[in-house]
């Protein structure tokens, strides 16, 4: 079992929800998020004062699959999420060790 994790821009968030669902994925956790790589912040005016954000807005999105499943929701992230401009964001890939869910009890691949 592997989790996903994909850090993109909120204005992807529809096209990748609607790709993930046709690929039979339909649960992950979404989670708002401020960060920065190369995109490294930018200014911006308000009331006539200019400011330096520092933290863009991103979204955050952690999906658990089964391992032969990796590569396929990797693309369909990769595909969906990029625009080609700097900021685009970056998908992580981890084990997952255990996995249970809490109302059947079930553990392992049958808990996803």
């Amino acid at each position: 079992m592997k989790l996903i994790v994909a850090i993109i821009k909120p204005s992807r968030l529809e096209s990748v929800r609607e790709a993930l669902n046709a690929a039979d994925v339909h649960g992950m956790t979404l989670t708002e998020v401020k960060g920065y790589g190369r995109q490294k912040g930018h200014t911006e005016i308000y009331r006539g004062a200019e400011y330096s954000v520092n933290f863009i807005p991103k979204l955050k999105l952690e999906i658990a699959v089964k391992a032969d499943m990796v590569d396929n929701i990797v693309n369909i992230i990769r595909e969906t999420a990029q625009s080609g401009k700097i900021g685009d964001g970056k998908i992580f890939v981890l084990d997952i060790e255990q996995v249970t869910r809490i109302r059947t009890g079930e553990t392992g691949d049958s808990a996803l």
